[in-house]
C-alpha cells in the first residue's frame, strides 16, 4: 500500500507537538537493497542502534547499517543481524554483575526479549517518515512525552477497541519497541533503557512508540475524531480546585 508519509508525519507531529522527527525502520535481506537508497548514510564509526535511531530522529538522517557497525551483540540480536544469538550471548555473561546480580538474572532477561529471528536479514535503514527514502518502512516510530502517548493511545481506541498490555525488559528496552513491534507488528510502547538516554540522545520525559504503518493510521484518524469532541494534545488544565461540573459538561454534556 502507497502511504503518503510527508502529510503523516507532518499530522503526527502536529497532533502530538512532537519535538524530534518521526522516523521509520526497515529490515533488508540483502545489503544492496539498503546501500541503494537514495542518499543512504553509511557510519564511520562503530555505533549502538540507539545512536541510530538518534541520528534519524534528532538529525534527520537516513542511515544503512550492516552488524559490522554496530557494537557487541545485544544491539545486533534485537534485530536479528550477524547471528548474535549465540549460546555466550543467551547465558546474559556481559550482563551478570552490570545489570543483573546473577547469571541466572541476566540469561532470564535474555529470554525475556522481543527479537527479530537471526538469519533472514542482513541489513537494516532509519530515516526520518516525511523523507519517504525507506518506501514503507516495516515500522514507524516517534518519541513523545507521556501527556502525549496516552492520547495517541486514544486515538488507536478511538474504533475497534482494544486494551493493550506492554512489556517492560528494562535495560535493552529497544526490545520493548522496535524489537516487539517488528516481530509482533503490534503497536509497541517502551520506556527508554539507560543505553538510549546515555547514547541515543533520549530526553528524560520522553517514551517511545514503535508501530506498524496501519495503526499509526488508525491512530491519526483516532485523534482527529477525539479533536472534534475537544480533546486535543496539549491537555489544558481546568485547575485542582475548581468545580468540576462546568468542565465534565463540556466534555460530556447530559451524559453526565
Amino acid at each position: 500500500m502507497d502511504y503518503d508519509w510527508p502529510q503523516i508525519a507532518g499530522e503526527l507531529e502536529q497532533l502530538l507537538k512532537l519535538r524530534s522527527i518521526p522516523f521509520g525502520m526497515k529490515l533488508y535481506e540483502d545489503r544492496a537493497e539498503m546501500e541503494a537508497i537514495p542518499r543512504v548514510r553509511r557510519p564511520q564509526a562503530v555505533h549502538t542502534l540507539d545512536q541510530l535511531v538518534g541520528q534519524a530522529s534528532r538529525l534527520g538522517w537516513t542511515v544503512g547499517v550492516t552488524s559490522e557497525d554496530l557494537v557487541g551483540a545485544q544491539c545486533r540480536a534485537v534485530v536479528g543481524l550477524g547471528a548474535a544469538k549465540t549460546d555466550d550471548w543467551r547465558s546474559g555473561r556481559s550482563m551478570t554483575g552490570v545489570w543483573f546480580s546473577t547469571q541466572p538474572d541476566a540469561q532470564a532477561h535474555q529470554e525475556a526479549m522481543n527479537c527479530v529471528p537471526d538469519g533472514r536479514y542482513d541489513a537494516l535503514a532509519v530515516g526520518p517518515l516525511a523523507a519517504g527514502k525507506l518506501g514503507t518502512p516495516d515500522i514507524a516510530l516517534f518519541y513523545a512525552t507521556p501527556g502525549a502517548m496516552i492520547y495517541f493511545i486514544n486515538g488507536l481506541q478511538w474504533s475497534g477497541y482494544k486494551r493493550f498490555d506492554w512489556s517492560v525488559v528494562g535495560e535493552s528496552a529497544c526490545a520493548d519497541s522496535w524489537g516487539r513491534a517488528l516481530t509482533r507488528r503490534e503497536p509497541s510502547l517502551s520506556i527508554p533503557c539507560f543505553a538510549e538516554r546515555r547514547y541515543g540522545g533520549v530526553l528524560d520525559d520522553e517514551m517511545l512508540m514503535a508501530t506498524p504503518p496501519e495503526p499509526l493510521i488508525k491512530a491519526i484518524a483516532g485523534m482527529k475524531a477525539l479533536a472534534k469532541n475537544g480533546f486535543r494534545y496539549p491537555f489544558a488544565q481546568y485547575g485542582v480546585q475548581q468545580d468540576v461540573r462546568a468542565g465534565m459538561a463540556v466534555s460530556y454534556g447530559e451524559r453526565t
